[in-house]
């Protein structure tokens, strides 16, 4: 598989297509192949990258203290650079979400458009400080812990159920669950990544346009993260994509196909 060097680190990627590039970043627990349902649709008109982050597979985890959002963040904007394919149309989904909003944030002159599917995180008190704060820290933690005893099934049953309810893991594909565990180790990682919670002075700064995607079977803490984006962001829209709960771009992938495909060619 192909991959660019990042400040020393070699950036794993897919890709499929030719043409204006788009680029993935996957969420917690994830890889490149989180987004193998978006590779062919979106490469027929656009030159489609999904990122696999530092550490994640086909890399792992090792202590070193660098699986933070502000390396990740670095690394998707360095990776933009190296491309030399100019401004990029970025999709972030969950964890990959807070990523590519605080991309977006820093780095606005390397996009041309910005999607965030269900971003992570929480909010401050200018945007309502909901969800409470710590509730994803803490289970988090307990998901790392667990993990870090070789309960790796148990961890990862902890991470589904917060962000998709009970029964979460049992109703998840194997492949899935495989990527799921390839990547277990990097909650050892992310609970130290030291995420800030959004602000709306951050939000309101973000001029790029930006779609905002949801389901409408999520839990109730991303449905508050994007009310808060949506009234905040200027030129953000928002879809709602039915029969999918937070892993919306696996869930129900012809319809977030679509939505994300119209939006991009308005843009």
């Amino acid at each position: 598989m192909p991959s660019l060097s990042v400040d020393g680190y070699p950036l794993s990627y897919a890709e499929a297509g030719s043409g204006p590039p788009v680029v993935m970043i996957h969420g917690t627990l994830g890889d490149q192949r989180s987004w193998s349902a978006q590779m062919v649709p979106f490469g027929d008109r656009y030159h489609a990258m999904a990122l696999s982050m530092r550490h994640c597979w086909p890399g792992r985890w090792e202590d070193g203290g660098d699986f933070t959002i502000a390396r990740h963040t670095a690394d998707v904007a360095g990776f933009i650079k190296a491309l030399g394919a100019g401004k990029v149309r970025l999709v972030g989904h969950s964890r990959g979400g807070h990523i590519a909003f605080r991309v977006a944030q820093h780095h606005p002159d390397l996009l041309a458009a910005l999607v965030l599917v269900e971003p992570g995180g929480e909010l401050d008190a200018s945007l309502g400080g909901a969800p409470p704060a710590g509730k994803q820290a803490s289970a988090f933690g307990k998901a790392a812990a667990l993990i870090a005893e070789g309960k790796v099934e148990e961890g990862l049953t902890v991470v589904a159920e917060h962000t998709g309810g009970p029964g979460a893991w049992q109703k998840r594909s194997e492949a899935r669950k495989t990527v799921n565990r390839d990547n277990a180790t990097t909650l050892l990682g992310q609970i130290n990544e030291q995420r800030k919670p959004y602000a709306k002075a951050e939000a309101m700064a973000i001029r790029t346009p930006t779609l905002l995607i949801g389901g409408d079977q999520s839990q109730p803490q991303f449905g508050r993260i994007l009310d808060a984006l949506e009234g905040t962001i200027p030129r953000a829209t928002r879809v709602t994509i039915p029969k999918a709960a937070h892993s919306v771009q696996a869930d129900n992938p012809p319809a977030f196909n679509e939505a994300v495909l119209a939006f991009l060619a308005g843009v």
